[in-house]
């Protein structure tokens, strides 16, 4: 490997490159002396200057940092396809109280959808052990990162010693990344329309447990890129059928004529972890 001057290689590939790190040089930049030029705002380097990164001409270059940075660090870890896993950050673990509950019905209907939480359990655990004979590069979970569907999803895959991805978003009222998520896995973004295009960049299925407005927000992005032909078929299954029938009427949207009624067919509906996984086993034909 090509050695520096001082006996450090130029690039951890063992590329040769002549030109200076740009990480040296912030480190040598952040230790040159105080004067009133080397302390102003103008002199910092763009790239270590977080008032300048963070001004509103910038949003393109953020838009695309965090559609790099995700992108790179899945790719240098070998994940190829995920299981995405939608669903309400509102739903609790069977036996613990509703939080997010404002009156008793309220809390009864979200106690009793922790069956939901079980489930998502299970599903993430069946797809974690498929994963697992594929050296965990297919098929990994990837989550919201957060409580309820999201935390359910990546315990699942940590019971079975499987990683699993979050993908977390600053929110006012966000709490950190549930502890289940895979710590070199967890990502955190600022834009809603990035993070979901990762959650769809390497899904083989897309599965949906009820939520609110963010899983609805979730589910009817991935549909519209499904019927517009954006992206490819692929498995999408309703967790639940009874409450998505009282939440959206699909037929409906046929019959009036708003879609075809073929597009009703891109839906699936599961109840249980072993009937979901079966609708995508059955479609790859493993």
């Amino acid at each position: 490997m090509a050695k520096a001057r001082n006996g450090e290689p130029r690039r951890k590939d063992g590329v040769w490159d002549p030109l200076k790190d740009s990480s040296q040089d912030r480190r040598s930049a952040s230790v040159v002396p105080k004067t009133p030029q080397s302390v102003s705002p103008s002199y910092r380097l763009a790239y270590a200057d977080d008032d300048f990164m963070c001004r509103e001409e910038l949003r393109p270059v953020r838009l695309q940092l965090e559609l790099l940075k995700a992108e790179m660090i899945l790719s240098e870890k070998g994940i190829k396809s995920t299981v995405v896993m939608f669903g309400g950050a509102r739903i609790p673990a069977p036996g613990q109280s509703a939080w997010a509950a404002r009156n008793d019905v309220q809390r009864k209907n979200l106690e009793a959808a922790s069956v939901y939480y079980e489930e998502a359990r299970k599903f993430a655990r069946l797809c974690s052990e498929h994963s697992a004979t594929h050296d965990h590069r297919e098929y990994v979970v990837v989550t919201g990162g957060g409580p309820g569907v999201m935390e359910a999803g990546n315990r699942g895959a940590a019971e079975v010693a499987a990683p699993s991805i979050g993908l977390n978003i600053v929110l006012p009222h966000e709490q950190a990344p549930n502890p289940f998520v895979t710590p070199d896995l967890s990502f955190n973004f600022h834009y809603f329309a990035i993070r979901k295009m990762h959650f769809l960049m390497r899904a083989k299925a897309i599965t949906i447990f009820p939520g609110g407005f963010g899983t609805l927000d979730e589910l009817f992005e991935s549909l519209t890129l499904i019927q517009t032909k954006r992206m490819a078929p692929i498995p999408l299954i309703l967790f639940g059928e009874a409450f998505w029938r009282g939440i959206v009427n699909f037929e409906a949207l046929a019959e009036f004529g708003t879609i075809a009624p073929e597009d009703v067919a891109l839906l699936n509906f599961a109840e249980t972890a072993e009937q979901a996984w079966k609708i995508i086993s059955d479609y790859y034909e493993h």
